[in-house]
């Protein structure tokens, strides 16, 4: 399933694709009126929406609503840095000192936006890109295993970790640069977990007014999703709803030569096969 949030009246509402068509949930009699609700409840909401869909008409086209983040402000937003080797390649080249752990960094909550929003790139000179497979967590995750992370994803979706490079290093964290206002598009949808055989076996692209920028697949992550999961709920507890930013491959312009940071106008396209599309434009400074 794919579930959405979108605008109806100015006010947000959750839905799922039908048809090329979104099936208003609440409006349809769901038990559910948010999507973080769904996730905690995943295994019975799912059953229960699936139904409830099939035998509900779309109440919109895609084509004519505003799709929103498709999940309500999470507690967490946490992504991993420099966890394709080509891209820690390029990492080592910058001067990156690479770390024996995991290393992973904060993207504050109100950097979120929706998968067509504009991108404002505030005060930094040297906006950049990452195109990176998002997951939602389900049921809580505290203390598990690699083998029992799966249980504790709820579903994916598309990120853009929108990097202000210069203001990233300004602290070891990396939580300045990444955590700007609409530093943080997502979507378009969240793709339930079921609907996604192999997460380590998805193709992901990255295009800046069509021209290729990253072109790699999920399988060449050097700490996998549930390598992920384990390692951060061994320190803390992942909640319903938490996003995890799962890495970006090559290609990101602060590693070309010349560097090749975003401009007013420039249009960012992420791409995930089997999740979906979400495009951003850079605002007029």
């Amino acid at each position: 399933m794919k579930l959405v949030r979108f605008e109806n009246g100015g006010v947000p509402v959750i839905g799922a694709l039908k048809d090329g068509g979104i099936v208003d949930l609440v409006a349809a009699g769901s038990r559910w009126s948010t999507i973080r609700a769904i996730a905690g409840d995943s295994d019975e909401a799912l059953f229960e929406l699936r139904a409830l869909v099939d035998r509900t008409k779309p109440s919109f086209k895609l084509s004519e609503v505003k799709l929103l983040a498709p999940i309500e402000r999470p507690g967490k937003y946490l992504a991993i840095g420099m966890n394709y080797a080509k891209h820690l390649e390029e990492a080592d080249k910058l001067g990156v000192a690479r770390a024996p752990y995991q290393t992973w960094f904060n993207k504050q909550t109100t950097c979120i936006s929706g998968p067509y929003d504009e991108i404002e790139p505030g005060v930094t000179e040297k906006l950049d890109y990452e195109v990176e497979l998002g997951v939602v967590i389900g049921m809580s995750a505290k203390c598990v295993s690699e083998e029992e992370a799966p249980r504790h994803v709820f579903g994916y979706f598309v990120a853009n970790d929108v990097s202000a490079r210069d203001w990233q290093f300004h602290t070891p964290t990396f939580t300045m640069g990444k955590s700007f206002d609409t530093h943080g598009p997502i979507g378009p949808w969240i793709v339930t977990a079921d609907e996604i055989a192999d997460p380590h076996a998805l193709e992901l692209r990255c295009f800046v007014n069509g021209e290729i920028r990253q072109r790699s697949n999920t399988g060449q992550m050097i700490h996998s999703l549930w390598a992920q999961i384990a390692y951060l709920s061994t320190a803390f507890t992942l909640e319903t709803g938490d996003l995890i930013a799962s890495g970006t491959p090559e290609g990101v312009g602060v590693g070309m030569v010349p560097q090749s940071f975003l401009r007013s106008g420039d249009v960012v396209r992420c791409e995930i096969d089997g999740v979906g599309v979400i495009e951003n434009r850079v605002a007029d400074i």
